[in-house]
């Protein structure tokens, strides 16, 4: 049997890379969960089964899932060098959370490496699964700055860091216990080689591609700054769920302005955008997926620069005004201001403290358009 080893045991992974897994019986997964033994004891009581509770517009599809046979406590330090130190473990999933990686993460990775060398264990794919951009190459960097010369050596020559991107929204399940609920619309972009194998995750419909960062650009553009639209200006108008917010015509007028703007950002093809702009619309209309505009709007002031003010640059150097960027930026001033979803951002108190100018939270969120009088004009 061929092993899938995971760092991160939780519901995304379990709705995601583990029913990916499934799709090959030659497979099994043992999952070690970040840091509390929680999830890992009680699927551990429960023989690993769950089942994945697909949620769909109208009605629920229940998938038992069997790919997962061990269930380990992240604490258990033993058990981890143990499982990195075989030879039939051939990729290593992460689902960490993106402030893991400054943490526990990189020591983790380096202790298990550092155990599979002393073994001979062989080669190893290691597959990061957290929205930062290029995830594989950061990955690396970190696990390089702790490796000693011989292990960085050894990881060159044996260790390969694959690039991906993940979808699939995967909302807390109300009921105690150990299912999953999760949408019906599922993604999985990779970059990069196997060297020891890895399980036919194509037949649950995986993509293998040479640059994922086209996809990556796609997802933020296109379905995280269309959330952080919804968010500002559709909470503005008293919604509070994704779905509510879609179902309103102004909202989804300016869903498509937003979209039309952005795609031209995006290099991809036409028709593939149209198509994934299409399945946004019907999973964000989906009303048993109950995404509120509350938790969406946290941290608005990190997010904003990644997902809004690129396009926004990217029009004002072609030459035109971006109507959509500015209507996203606009509805988070006015966030600010006490419009729309309650505040929850700990970096916003600088902002908090010059809200009544537009021209002063611009200079912070992005000094380098303070001298554009068109756009200030345009801010409330």
């Amino acid at each position: 049997m061929n092993h899938h080893l995971h760092l991160g045991l939780g519901n995304f992974f379990r709705a995601h890379q583990a029913w990916y897994t499934g799709a090959d019986p030659r497979w099994s997964i043992t999952a070690f969960t970040g840091r509390s033994p929680d999830l890992a004891d009680e699927l551990t009581r429960r023989d690993c089964r769950y089942n994945l509770v697909v949620r769909g517009p109208s009605e629920d599809r229940t998938e038992p899932q069997t790919a997962i046979t061990t269930a380990l406590p992240g604490t258990d330090l033993t058990a981890w060098r143990s499982w990195m130190s075989r030879p039939s473990v051939a990729v290593l999933t992460l689902t960490v959370t993106e402030a893991a990686y400054a943490d526990f993460v990189p020591a983790r990775l380096v202790a298990g490496l550092a155990a599979r060398r002393a073994a001979g264990a062989g080669s190893i794919a290691i597959i990061p699964c957290d929205n930062i951009p290029a995830n594989g190459s950061t990955t690396a960097q970190a696990v390089a700055a702790l490796a000693d010369p011989a292990l960085a050596t050894w990881i060159t020559d044996n260790v390969s860091f694959v690039s991906t991107m993940v979808d699939r929204i995967t909302p807390r399940n109300p009921t105690p216990g150990v299912d999953v609920i999760t949408e019906p619309f599922t993604e999985w972009i990779l970059s990069g080689t196997f060297p020891a194998g890895r399980p036919t995750w194509e037949a649950a419909g995986a993509r293998f591609v040479t640059d994922v960062r086209p996809h990556e650009t796609r997802k933020l553009f296109l379905l995280n700054g269309a959330h952080t639209l919804l968010a500002y200006a559709g909470s503005a108008l008293g919604h509070t769920t994704v779905a509510s917010a879609v179902a309103d015509p102004t909202c989804r007028t300016w869903l498509n302005e937003w979209w039309d703007e952005a795609s031209r950002h995006v290099p991809l093809p036409a028709p593939e955008l149209l198509t994934y702009r299409a399945a946004l619309l019907t999973r964000f209309a989906n009303p048993r997926i109950h995404h509120t505009l509350a938790q969406i709007a946290t941290d608005g002031s990190q997010k904003l620069p990644i997902r809004v003010l690129p396009v926004l640059r990217a029009e004002r150097s072609a030459g035109r005004m971006p109507t959509a960027a500015l209507r996203i930026v606009s509805a988070w001033i006015n966030h600010l201001r006490g419009a729309g979803a309650p505040l929850n951002d700990p970096a916003a108190a600088p902002y908090l403290q010059r809200a009544a100018s537009s021209r002063d939270i611009l200079t912070l969120l992005a000094p380098d358009l303070t001298h554009d009088e068109a756009l200030l004009k345009a801010l409330p």
